[in-house]
């Protein structure tokens, strides 16, 4: 058996070059919440990253660069350079250590046709498996009309949209405390981010598209019936679909970081087996602790679940 993370990211080497010297890369410098100082994983060689996975017991992971580089507030011309060298990054990672890496892309995400053009170039010139996107981008959540064509665009290409949160949360505007805007918004973000799609339309208007949500998809499976009875007694929650949200979940990938064996058995039961995967928030630390070994050791998991999750549906889904 062996373990593919869906969920595991990386800090660009031009970055980490560039910070080390004391220059700014892209515009951009050492980020506010001193990630490079608090956790050096994030910018750790290959070779010291390969040996804290295999002492994690994870064979693969699909690489991500770090939510901080999303930048969907920055000039779109520079950021689509820098999401170039980015992928280009990622993409030679996954050339020199082909058994141990894969990756998604970096997008431009406040210039659509940009993103289109880079998620095309990072799938068919670099290998990607699709790319991780934010939950919103500048406030615009992605039932808009102005994304439709990406999502036509990735549903085309048969791409893996990782949706993972970047910089504020939808309880910044109430708290900073305790860190609830990431235990807290984080999960709300991921469940605002799947009522997006579904009450939008864009899972109707793209059935083949390949959507995975972190951390369980938030709080989604447990307000799913909340969803389900607006959607029966509101006329605008059926403004754009025939069938109730619940209908939905198992369109949807989810990781399976949820911190909790009860939270877990119940997306499992929810969504179906089928649609769980592996994925761990490496290096950060809101990840889980020995994530294989607590996959393993869940009592309320068949082995046949646990399999499914560790690797099964990501070689199925990523083609791995």
């Amino acid at each position: 058996m062996r373990t593919i993370d869906i969920h595991a990211h990386i800090s660009p080497e031009g970055y980490v070059n560039a910070i080390a010297k004391g220059e700014s890369w892209h515009g951009m410098t050492a980020d506010p919440l001193s990630i490079h100082r608090n956790n050096p994983k994030t910018a750790w060689t290959p070779d010291e990253r390969l040996a804290d996975m295999d002492s994690l017991g994870v064979d693969v992971q699909v690489l991500s660069t770090n939510a901080y580089f999303y930048n969907y507030d920055k000039d779109p011309a520079m950021v689509t350079v820098m999401d170039a060298e980015a992928n280009d990054h990622v993409a030679q990672l996954t050339k020199d250590h082909p058994s141990r890496f894969s990756g998604f892309c970096n997008l431009p995400m406040q210039d659509i046709k940009a993103a289109i053009a880079e998620l095309e170039r990072g799938m068919t010139k670099l290998g990607l498996k699709g790319a991780m996107i934010g939950d919103h981008v500048n406030g615009k959540n992605f039932d808009e009309k102005e994304f439709l064509p990406f999502w036509k665009a990735a549903e085309q290409l048969g791409a893996v949209i990782l949706v993972h949160q970047g910089g504020d949360t939808v309880v910044n505007a109430r708290t900073s405390k305790y860190h609830l805007p990431n235990t807290i918004g984080n999960l709300a973000e991921r469940a605002l981010t799947f009522a997006s799609l579904v009450f939008g339309g864009v899972m109707d208007a793209c059935p083949d598209l390949r959507v995975c949500l972190c951390h369980g998809g938030g709080y989604t499976c447990y307000g799913i019936g909340r969803m389900d009875r607006g959607w029966q007694v509101r006329q605008e929650a059926r403004a754009n679909i025939q069938h109730p949200p619940s209908a939905y979940l198992n369109r949807f990938y989810y990781d399976c970081l949820t911190h909790s064996e009860e939270a877990l058995r119940m997306l499992i039961d929810s969504v179906g087996i089928d649609r769980v995967v592996f994925g761990t928030d490496w290096p950060f630390d809101m990840a889980q602790d020995w994530p294989v070994s607590w996959v393993l050791g869940l009592e309320s998991l068949t082995q046949d679940e646990k399999e499914a999750i560790l690797y099964r549906n990501l070689e199925n889904l990523l083609g791995i």
